[in-house]
C-alpha cells in the first residue's frame, strides 16, 4: 500500500513538473550560447543582472512572476550550468536544451528519498531539484562543460 502511494505521488510530481515546464517562459539552454539572453529577458519581462569573473559569467534574470534564473557561461559564452529558485518552475525543456531527453528519462525512473527532491546524475547531465508549492529550486550542469577549477558550490 505504501509503495503504491509513493509511486502515485512520484508520478503526479513528475507530471506537474512536465506540465509546468511546458507552459513556462523560455531560457537559455544548457550547452547553448549567450545569444538568447536578451530574448529570454524580453519574454519573461524580467530584470537582468550580469556578474563576471575571470572564469565565468552569470546572467541572473528575475522574472515578472518572481522566479530567479541564473545562467552560467564560460568565457567562450557557452552555458555550462543553470539554476533557479522561486514560486514557479521554469521551462526545463528549454533550460536543459539537448539534455532534456536525459532528464525526462531519468525523472520518470523510481527515485529513493521521497517526492520532494530529485537528483539525477548522468554522464552528460547532473540535475538537483526540489521544493514545494511556490518555493521551488534547482540546478543543473553539464560536467564536460565546466570551466577548469570551477566549484559546484558556485551554482546557486
Amino acid at each position: 500500500m505504501r509503495m503504491t502511494f509513493m509511486k502515485l505521488t512520484r508520478t503526479i510530481l513528475c507530471s506537474i513538473v512536465v506540465a509546468v515546464s511546458v507552459a513556462a517562459p523560455a531560457f537559455a539552454a544548457l550547452g547553448g550560447d549567450a545569444t538568447s539572453v536578451q530574448l529570454d529577458l524580453a519574454r519573461m519581462k524580467g530584470a537582468l543582472r550580469t556578474t563576471s569573473t575571470a572564469r565565468f559569467t552569470v546572467h541572473e534574470i528575475t522574472t515578472s512572476y518572481g522566479t530567479v534564473v541564473r545562467e552560467y557561461l564560460t568565457p567562450a559564452d557557452k552555458v555550462f550550468a543553470v539554476s533557479w529558485h522561486g514560486p514557479v518552475i521554469p521551462d526545463l525543456r528549454q533550460m536543459l536544451g539537448r539534455y532534456y531527453g536525459q532528464y525526462e528519462q531519468a525523472a520518470s525512473a523510481p527515485h529513493p528519498g521521497g517526492h520532494r527532491h530529485l537528483a539525477i546524475e548522468r554522464p552528460g547531465l547532473v540535475l538537483q531539484s526540489g521544493g514545494r508549492m511556490r518555493a521551488f529550486y534547482g540546478r543543473a550542469w553539464a560536467p564536460d562543460l565546466l570551466p577548469q577549477n570551477f566549484s559546484l558550490s558556485d551554482i546557486n
